[in-house]
């Protein structure tokens, strides 16, 4: 591949990023100037006990669409996603206008939108950005021993640079190296099992949900002293499955091509700093406490939240401006995937809403049985049924809303839930994190790994087809990890 010159790092008119980045931006700050209040309304002020569920099925119906829309109406599907979650958001919203006002459901929407969404996205989007600058070339020779290493290296690397980030890097090389093989849609399955979802659970940065436990006051490197024994027994079990269906696999296919192989390099290594600074960035807003709070609508604000932000979106047009254009294509890259992200996660956040304000009412609420089905008789949390009710609804929920509904389900305090009730959150994000692997909508890289395999001609099984085989591994394993005395975090009461 030739050296791209300076130039062609400020052509690329099928990507326009520059355009993307600076529309986020005045959209960001459009909306930051345009609710500023006269006066403060309180975000979370909506009476939960006075709801009843049918203000949960606009939430319910946005996320049956996005699990049966791309089978049963793909082409509507494609192209309208947005207006279809715009739909059912503005469902949910209508219902909270007619219940409790317009005032108050623009303070729970100024929340939502602020402190639960912007900085998700936000991070979503930069890992994405920056991880789609790096290309790997080369001839890697799809053996069980590599394609291992491969998913090894992306497990370990996740909760670095973020299950989208680590997906992102590795996800086109594999599909790369495995293409001449017959069998390969058992690579792609382990690979957003291990890399996309797994191996994310020790750092916020790792995977959405953690990251919203982030922002609602959970400690930065709480997860990594509190799940390290678990995540490396999880791990290191599905590499032992995996290598034992690739060998398996392997034994029938042909002879590859033995002739001299290309080097194996690393292009927009400047990607792998801009990650760094990513983390930088994170690890900077955790620590430094300004004291500065702007109340927009009764939300707090926070300014540390406010310049992580920025700093994340300047690192992703900083990513854009010095990356040749030539990277991305070669890796295939496109904004569909995180365009996509970003609409329907956008309607999630939002139908949400009376979901959450419910199960804030606690027992007075609508969700009583849940909590009466997590909490025993004494009042004390039960961590095996938080861990497989938060993780069964987070395949098809999304993990991240699912991983904030049992967060406030739990109480909501973040300091609580790390100390006294540090199984408690311990079973919530495991149950969040692992278990988002079980369908495609589990967690926001999921899709976009399946997207990819299947532009690429890895013939990548249905919705159902997908919960079915990594089911098949995953089920017994967690029901091992839940019977076993193997990792000391979930107790029966």
């Amino acid at each position: 591949m030739s050296t791209p010159s300076v130039r062609s790092k400020r052509q690329g008119n099928s990507l326009d990023p520059k355009r993307l980045v600076t529309r986020l931006w005045s959209q960001a700050l459009a909306a930051i100037l345009t609710l500023l209040p006269h006066q403060a309304w309180a975000a979370t002020g909506l009476d939960g006990a006075a709801m009843r569920w049918p203000y949960a099925l606009p939430f319910a119906g946005l996320l049956l669409s996005i699990a049966l829309g791309p089978l049963l109406f793909a082409k509507f599907w494609h192209h309208h996603y947005g207006k279809i979650a715009a739909a059912w958001s503005l469902l949910a919203l209508a219902s909270l206008v007619i219940f409790a006002g317009g005032m108050a459901t623009l303070a729970a929407l100024v929340h939502a939108v602020l402190v639960e969404y912007l900085g998700f996205i936000v991070l979503l989007f930069s890992l994405y950005v920056v991880a789609g600058g790096v290309l790997i070339t080369g001839d890697i020779k799809a053996t069980p021993a590599t394609n291992a290493g491969i998913l090894a290296l992306g497990t370990l690397g996740a909760s670095v640079v973020g299950t989208t980030g680590a997906a992102m890097i590795l996800i086109r090389p594999l599909i790369r190296a495995n293409r001449p093989r017959r069998h390969n849609t058992h690579v792609v399955i382990f690979f957003i099992i291990l890399v996309a979802n797994v191996g994310g659970a020790l750092s916020p940065l790792g995977d959405p949900p953690l990251f919203v436990g982030f922002l609602h006051g959970v400690d930065f490197f709480w997860t990594t002293r509190a799940l390290w024994l678990q995540t490396a027994i999880v791990a290191g079990l599905l590499l032992a499955i995996f290598v034992a269906v690739d060998v398996w696999h392997f034994r029938s296919e042909p002879l590859g091509d033995t002739g001299p192989a290309q080097p194996v390099r690393i292009r927009g290594l400047v990607n792998l700093v801009l990650i760094a600074a990513i983390v930088a960035s994170l690890l900077a807003s955790a620590m430094w406490k300004p004291g500065v709070v702007f109340d927009i609508l009764g939300t707090k604000l926070d300014l540390e939240d406010v310049v992580r932000n920025l700093a994340l979106l300047a690192i992703a047009a900083l990513s854009v401006w010095l990356t040749p254009d030539e990277h991305r294509q070669a890796n295939g890259f496109t904004w569909e995937p995180i365009r996509e992200v970003a609409k329907l996660f956008a309607g999630i956040f939002v139908a949400i809403i009376p979901v959450i304000a419910m199960l804030n009412a606690g027992h007075h609420g609508a969700f009583a049985w849940l909590l009466s089905a997590v909490t025993g008789p004494d009042g004390a949390p039960r961590e095996v049924a938080y861990f497989w009710f938060t993780g069964l609804m987070s395949a098809f929920l999304d993990n991240a809303p699912t991983y904030l509904l049992f967060f406030e389900l739990a109480g909501g305090d973040p300091q609580v839930l790390m100390h006294e009730l540090s199984g408690t959150l311990a079973s919530i994000s495991m149950g969040a994190v692992y278990m988002g692997a079980l369908t495609y909508i589990g967690n926001a890289p999921n899709f976009m790994v399946s997207s990819i395999a299947s532009e690429s001609g890895v013939k990548m099984p249905s919705f159902f087809g997908y919960f079915l085989r990594a089911g098949a591994v995953l089920i017994p394993l967690f029901l091992l990890l839940t019977l076993l005395p193997v990792a000391p975090i979930l107790h029966w009461h």
